[in-house]
């Protein structure tokens, strides 16, 4: 068996390859043709935290896997989420490999909201905001500056500092990336922006976002309202990567179309559709320039399982990793 480091992924991992498998993924997800169960949680109260299982099949990419993922919000001196994903032999169901999942993790959210800005922003997008600053954020602002057409990256959060800080840090991006003065700031001067944070509460408010704005929000909570307002969410075309996860209970639903369905602002059928359907041409994506598109991600399965079959095949190709015996 084959087990691979952090940094060992993180050289294996082409951004730009993965967009296209997460494309791919998402399109068979939406045509049943993916196993991958609700995930399910152990919770950790007294810290606020969870251990989940994110199983899943994926056929077309030859991808039998499962995640563990711990989530400790709390966390300061280590990072909120922790990941490992055992990666199986589909023929035989013999373990392949074992590799660390923080920054597949990171790496397949933010793939998975570039993948939506191509297919839902508005084609002359240009600025994009960041909301948060931790591993989420610096991944969406390396994600998304990878777009054509994309100009610049401003980083916003609570703290002014540790905004400026990650802005400071994201080298090698090929356009500007600043600290904006504060959210709001940064979200009525963006086209695009990314909510990424693990708020109860709203971060962002929807009369700050102007005509024609898409939103992608990563962020996850599931005792709170959420990083969104309501308003937010009843004003905009929403897209999800699956309906059946993201309107599922605790712990695999978005809090915020959780909360609108239950003050009755919107119903299920809300939900316009899933990406992959977008992708594949099936569901209408923006049909509008002025129109609002919000991408709410919950993270599934079948987007670790393509994201660590791109990290096996690579590694086998280029003897990345130690092989071990269990």
């Amino acid at each position: 068996m084959l087990v691979l480091s952090g940094a060992e992924v993180r050289a294996l991992l082409d951004l730009d390859d993965l967009v296209d498998a997460l494309r791919a993924a998402m399109i068979d997800l939406s045509a049943g043709l993916v196993s991958a169960p609700p995930r399910v949680a152990a919770l950790v109260p007294e810290h606020d935290a969870m251990l989940l299982a994110m199983p899943a099949y994926l056929p077309s990419a030859g991808a039998l896997a499962s995640k563990l993922v711990s989530l400790f919000p709390g966390n300061r001196d280590q990072p909120t989420h922790q990941a490992l994903i055992c990666c199986f032999d589909p023929a035989t169901g013999t373990p392949a490999a074992v590799m660390d999942g923080g920054y597949l993790t990171a790496a397949r959210t933010a793939g998975g909201s570039a993948l939506a800005t191509r297919l839902l922003a508005r084609p002359d997008a240009r600025d994009v905001a960041v909301i948060g600053t931790g591993v989420q954020a610096e991944a969406h602002a390396r994600a998304l500056a990878r777009l054509p057409g994309v100009r610049i990256v401003r980083i916003a959060g609570r703290d002014p500092a540790r905004a400026a800080a990650l802005a400071g840090s994201l080298d090698g991006l090929g356009i500007p990336a600043e600290a904006a003065a504060s959210v709001q700031d940064a979200v009525r001067a963006a086209d695009v922006v990314c909510t990424t944070t693990h708020a109860a509460h709203p971060v962002l408010r929807r009369d700050w976002l102007r005509p024609g704005t898409h939103v992608n929000s990563v962020g996850y909570n599931t005792s709170g309202d959420g990083e969104l307002d309501t308003a937010t969410i009843q004003d905009a075309l929403v897209v999800v990567e699956s309906r059946a996860a993201a309107l599922a209970p605790p712990p695999a639903g978005a809090v915020e179309l959780l909360r609108a369905i239950e003050r009755r602002a919107i119903d299920a059928g809300h939900v316009a559709a899933e990406i992959g359907q977008v992708a594949a041409g099936t569901a209408a994506g923006r049909t509008d320039r002025r129109q609002l598109t919000v991408y709410k991600s919950v993270g599934v399965a079948a987007q670790d399982a393509a994201a660590a079959a791109l990290v096996l095949a690579a590694a086998r190709r280029q003897g990345t990793g130690t092989v071990v015996s269990l």
